[in-house]
């Protein structure tokens, strides 16, 4: 099966590890058929012999041999067992760890489009949950199944060599506990899967709802919330109880079948012994190893119900373990081992969703060092026309272009080093504020972290801040307003001096003196050359701009200067005079009148 093939090849590193384990496992199991032989010699040479006193009075360092024999191969199984054990939990562990690690990077390395798809519930159970059952696959239920086979096959082997008639009618047995086995196999798979699906679901509701407990407060929609939880919660709960019935319904045939042992031991060891095909030392060997082959059958049940579990776990980590992202380095992308200047140009970029056009034939250019405000109606493809830039999407139809060159031709992590991204709805890590601006270079200065804080306006409060620098912000900024949050993120997207500054509505959360603060910065006080793209919805933001874009149904509807685009009748003059409330006209006229 694949997923044992994956699980062997990811168990590179520790196979050596796990082979020395299964033989210890076999080794260990073989030897509990000792002690039942010392036994039988004892009962026979020393207590149910006729010649039973004259032996031990002759005898008696046999005697001593055979109890030494007994407790040192029942001290040296124990030695074993134990350095098996360390054997499976070392690389059960080493194997996970590895497997981890390659699913985390497989995830941070996803293209935008695998975000899209995956649930963030969905991934943790997989790198949780799933990865647990793996483990548990290799640490407990190989090994259950190895030393159930060995224990078995030493114990039938042992019975055959006192007494063929008797092992055969014990063997006879076996062939339903297969069948009853096989059966639930078939049954088990799909409920299996059932149950992980639900958990998915369950650990998503949970997590959607930590995460936005305070939207949830907000509309006071605690007991809508805990209703749909208890729903998954339900959906769980019946996938668990559907597949634990599947269970119950074969396990009292396996238990009835192997307790049955004991009956068939009794009714032919006894006839056996009567006909003296067996000694009493022989049938108190057989009756106390008897255990040894009722207990595999029992637990062969469990192994497969456990079985079906792992594999849907499996699946589901598998099919991240090879998701592969579209979005990487062509063969023929090169190093920038200089600094980008910044400029960009769209050619014939179209851009679709699904068959869905979401940009349709965009062409613009925008020079080095340029200011550039990028505004239209909600919907109109503003956030995906600065996601094509640093390739988090790529186009549909056209070209992109940095410094003159497709950003296919550029190596992504350097395409990316160059473009710093602040977004209106911002993500702070629960770590200090000096550590969130300082995110994309770790060994910033950190007078150089404060200087970027007072760029974005951000300074003055911080210092105000308990622990100013070193204050640690709650998950996801939890303790700061939306305009604190923003002005951090513009001074972490300043902090790696990019070529390129992408602003998605950095500054709709605050006030109007702190923009015209943040946006002189940007234009004035920047200590390093910059290509500035701003999506606004204030023209605050755009009057200054070297260029305006508009954008409707996701095409180019104008491009000009503040001056320009009021001048004629479009998108921009019906905000301008929204937001002005005044009649459009020239703006030398407008301040005259004024």
């Amino acid at each position: 099966m694949f997923q044992l093939r994956w699980l062997w090849k990811n168990m590179k590193g520790s196979r050596a590890a796990y082979i020395a384990a299964l033989l210890l496992s076999i080794a260990c199991n073989a030897m509990y058929i000792t002690s039942p032989y010392f036994q039988s010699r004892i009962i026979d040479t020393f207590i149910s012999n006729d010649n039973a006193a004259e032996n031990l009075k002759n005898q008696r360092g046999l005697l001593w041999w055979l109890l030494i024999g007994m407790v040192g191969f029942t001290l040296l199984r124990t030695i074993l067992q134990y350095a098996c054990n360390m054997y499976y939990e070392t690389s059960s562990q080493g194997m996970i760890y590895r497997v981890r690690t390659h699913l985390f990077r497989k995830i941070e390395n996803q293209d935008m489009d695998f975000y899209d798809r995956y649930r963030t519930g969905d991934l943790m159970t997989r790198l949780t949950g799933d990865l647990d059952m793996v483990r548990h696959m290799v640490s407990w239920v190989i090994k259950g199944c190895v030393e159930s086979i060995a224990l078995f096959t030493a114990s039938m082997v042992y019975f055959f060599t006192i007494d063929w008639r008797t092992a055969l009618c014990i063997m006879a047995m076996t062939p339903a506990i297969f069948i009853i086995t096989r059966r639930f196999s078939k049954k088990a798979g799909p409920a299996y899967r059932k149950v992980r699906e639900a958990s998915s679901d369950l650990n998503t509701a949970a997590q959607e709802n930590i995460s936005g407990n305070r939207v949830v407060k907000a509309f006071a929609r605690e007991q809508f919330e805990m209703d749909k939880f208890r729903e998954r919660d339900e959906a769980y709960r019946t996938a668990n109880i559907s597949a634990a019935k599947v269970w119950l319904k074969f396990q009292p045939m396996i238990d009835l079948a192997a307790g049955s042992l004991a009956v068939v031991l009794l009714l032919c060891g006894g006839i056996f012994m009567i006909k003296q095909h067996l000694t009493m030392g022989q049938y108190v060997a057989i009756s106390g190893l008897l255990w040894a082959v009722s207990n595999p059958m029992r637990n062969m049940g469990n192994y497969v119900n456990d079985f079906f579990r792992f594999m849907a776990s499996a699946g589901k980590i598998i099919e991240i373990y090879y998701e592969a992202p579209k979005i990487v380095d062509r063969s023929d992308a090169v190093e920038d081992k200089d600094r980008l200047k910044g400029e960009i140009e769209f050619r014939n970029v179209s851009y679709s969703i699904k068959g869905k056009p979401i940009l349709k034939d965009l062409n613009f250019k925008i020079n080095a060092g340029e200011h550039v405000v990028i505004m239209g109606s909600t919907g109109s493809g503003k956030t995906s026309l600065i996601n094509l830039i640093p390739r988090f999407y790529e186009c549909t139809e056209g070209q992109v272009l940095v410094d003159g060159k497709d950003v296919r031709e550029h190596k992504l992590k350097t395409l990316r080093q160059n473009i710093s991204i602040a977004t209106q709805d911002v993500l702070l890590y629960s770590d200090t504020i000096d550590s969130n601006i300082a995110f994309g270079d770790s060994d910033l200065e950190e007078a150089y972290v404060k200087h970027c804080a007072e760029l974005a306006a951000a300074s003055e409060f911080i210092e105000k801040l308990p622990m100013k620098y070193e204050t640690i912000v709650g998950e996801r900024g939890v303790g700061l307003s939306g305009g604190q949050k923003q002005r951090i993120s513009l001074a972490r997207a300043l902090a790696v001096k990019p070529a390129v500054l992408i602003l998605d509505d950095t500054t709709s959360a605050v006030d109007m003196e702190t923009e015209s603060f943040i946006q002189n910065s940007l234009d004035k006080r920047l200590d390093f050359p910059c290509t500035k793209i701003v999506i606004a919805q204030r023209i605050s933001s755009s009057r200054n701009a070297d260029k305006i874009i508009i954008l409707e149904n996701g095409s180019i509807a104008d491009i000009g200067t503040h001056d320009e685009l009021i001048q004629h009748e479009g998108y921009y003059k019906q905000i301008y005079e929204l937001q002005s409330g005044i009649n459009c006209a020239p703006e030398s006229e407008v301040s005259t009148n004024g």
